[in-house]
């Protein structure tokens, strides 16, 4: 098969959607691959390092498109991206389609399969692909968080761990999953006081045996998020449910209840937040305020760190992308019809047709 690895042009994103290692796998099977010139240098990977591995260097994103079958991306395709997809084409990625219609109605229009990496799931109902991205982006809700809490951010002006004889930051966590459980056990280490939420009690059993001592596990209601939010002084939204809209944990009204200064962190944003005043930034313009509370919602968070982001994401996605080039989609397996959000202009995915009221077909 004829693979094309395109260069990112979403703001700030330095990742690449294949190490130099995985082109090399790639066409060690016999496929050709080509790569956009200068794709890789935001991730430490130079042009010549593909071209050692056995790829092809074009020069624009318009040969990549004219030339490929399957494109091989990390984050959803842009407006001018879209214009260039065919039906033969096959766009293997993060889309995140419930967080924005246009984008939808884009890829229904264009003919193309679309397989989105956060809904590939193991047959236990994991998300292999997903994984990597969320413990990155866990841990770095924690750090920027704890940035966005320093005066000159518009911060309370708090240390998130304290010092001794000064109290520390009071973390809450909406979301006990990869993203949230990673978030909790960065902020448990620089001595925050951290609360995670979640509606799964196994889960929170779980957290409850393995977090350190400064983790409290609370049941996820109305009631204990209220609570919270009047002594929190950083919020980590992490709540996921699989290709579906984020649902709205905590409104507009509910942030009177948070003091001045405070920080919310919405790594949800790339399914539409579940803060309902989130809205997605920028690594150049990432927070904004909100009745006096810090928003960071930058919705390709782990971007600022393409080095370690494309190759753990490398290592996970290149097995699917073996399997993509070997047999294309013209086969039954779990990976196809978990991943597969939309294909020939029908929406595969019911979250996605949820979202906004769409035909739904699941893939034969």
């Amino acid at each position: 098969m004829i693979l094309g690895i395109p260069k990112e042009i979403k703001d700030n994103e330095q990742r690449i959607s294949l190490t130099p290692f995985g082109v090399s796998e790639l066409v060690k099977l016999k496929n050709k691959v080509f790569v956009q010139k200068s794709a890789g240098l935001g991730s430490g990977f130079s042009d010549q390092d593909y071209i050692d591995s056995g790829a092809d260097i074009l020069d624009t994103l318009e040969d990549i498109y004219e030339k490929s079958t399957l494109i091989i991306k990390v984050k959803e395709p842009q407006t001018s991206e879209i214009k260039l997809i065919k039906p033969n084409h096959i766009i293997f990625t993060f889309f995140h389609f419930a967080a924005s219609e246009s984008l939808t109605r884009g890829i229904i229009k264009s003919g193309c399969t679309a397989i989105a990496y956060e809904t590939v799931q193991n047959n236990d109902g994991s998300l292999p692909i997903l994984i990597p991205m969320s413990e990155v982006a866990g841990r770095m809700s924690v750090q920027n968080g704890a940035k966005c809490l320093e005066a000159n951010m518009n911060g309370k002006g708090k240390l998130l761990g304290g010092v001794p004889g000064v109290d520390s930051s009071t973390v809450t966590v909406l979301g006990g999953g990869i993203v949230g459980s990673n978030a909790a056990k960065l902020a448990a280490g620089l001595g925050a006081k951290v609360y995670i939420l979640d509606v799964n009690m196994q889960r929170l059993r779980y957290l409850d045996d393995v977090m350190p001592a400064n983790v409290q596990t609370m049941y996820s209601n109305f009631e204990n998020i209220c609570s919270l939010l009047s002594h929190t002084d950083l919020l980590i939204g992490s709540v996921l449910i699989v290709g579906s809209k984020a649902p709205n944990l905590v409104t507009k009204d509910m942030l009177n209840l948070m003091s001045s200064g405070s920080v919310i962190v919405d790594v949800a944003v790339d399914q539409g937040g579940c803060v309902e005043t989130c809205e997605p930034t920028t690594h150049k313009q990432p927070t904004y305020e909100v009745n006096n509370v810090v928003h960071y919602c930058v919705s390709n968070m782990p971007g600022s760190v393409p080095y370690t982001s494309t190759l753990a994401l490398t290592n996970v996605t290149l097995p699917y992308i073996k399997e993509l080039a070997l047999n294309g989609v013209g086969n039954s397996s779990s990976f196809l019809s978990t991943g597969t959000n939309i294909s020939n202009g029908i929406v595969n995915h019911r979250g996605v047709a949820e979202a906004f009221n769409l035909n739904f077909s699941p893939l034969v």
